[in-house]
């Protein structure tokens, strides 16, 4: 498979109950002198426009990183290596500034380079391949919900009472330093790929999901399609997509 037969194309919404869209992409089709092309999902957080700031800002870390750095490693390296330098960054920022206490951002980063997706990885935003019409989750949710938290003990039923459904238990900014998933895979008879922010996999099942790839042909079209649908089922936080087509 030739790198230029691949076909990406994203889309980004508020959704309908947020009043601002703190999530973040980047489709790059024609990538850096060190990686050959490159794709990023990061969803925000923080309070008021901090999260917007945390994602923004990874995303250009990561970027400066990839643009400064010289010698031979691994995609899947790199990319972990400019993830952790994005995390010093954003955590230098939300340390350094009272209005950005806490900031912090799920990063989701991929390229496809001879038939390989390589991907670095922290937080709650995924990456799935699309293989023989199986759609298959290839990164970790680095979460917990509020009930296991309970059962592992992390915090008490009182405590429970004041805290979201589901915790983030990794992110990027928020500590001073951050455990990067990173991996390599075969891309053979996969014809799809898909990086979206959990405002996508809270409000639309993976086999809706799966449906409105399957029956369009565009990346473009399906990104939109995926936006409208979450949208359509509630739409209760930000929402990104970025479909590659193989």
């Amino acid at each position: 498979m030739s790198d230029k037969q691949l076909l990406a194309a994203g889309a980004t919404h508020v959704g309908q109950m947020r009043k601002e869209n703190q999530d973040s992409l980047m489709v790059n089709v024609t990538g850096f002198a060190t990686l050959p092309n490159l794709f990023i999902v990061a969803d925000g957080l923080g309070g008021h426009n901090a999260g917007s700031i945390a994602s923004i800002g990874a995303i250009q870390s990561f970027c400066d990183f990839l643009d400064g750095v010289g010698g031979l490693m691994s995609y899947s390296d790199l990319m972990a290596d400019a993830l952790n330098h994005a995390n010093t960054q954003i955590n230098n920022k939300a340390t350094t500034n009272a209005e950005y206490t806490g900031m912090g951002t799920t990063f989701t980063s991929a390229t496809v380079v001879d038939g390989f997706l390589y991907f670095a990885h922290v937080g709650d935003s995924r990456i799935y391949v699309i293989k023989n019409e199986i759609m298959e989750q290839i990164t970790t949710d680095h979460s917990s919900s509020v009930v296991e938290m309970v059962a592992d003990g992390l915090v008490t039923e009182a405590e429970a009472r004041n805290y979201p459904e589901k915790v983030l238990t990794r992110a990027v900014g928020t500590d001073f330093t951050v455990e990067v998933d990173k991996g390599k895979l075969d891309l053979t008879d996969v014809t799809h790929i898909l990086l979206c922010s959990d405002g996508l996999t809270n409000m639309v099942f993976e086999n809706n999901i799966l449906e409105i790839i399957k029956t369009n042909t565009d990346p473009e079209n399906i990104a939109k399609q995926l936006i409208d649908a979450a949208n359509t089922a509630g739409g209760t936080d930000n929402i990104t997509a970025i479909v590659i087509k193989l």
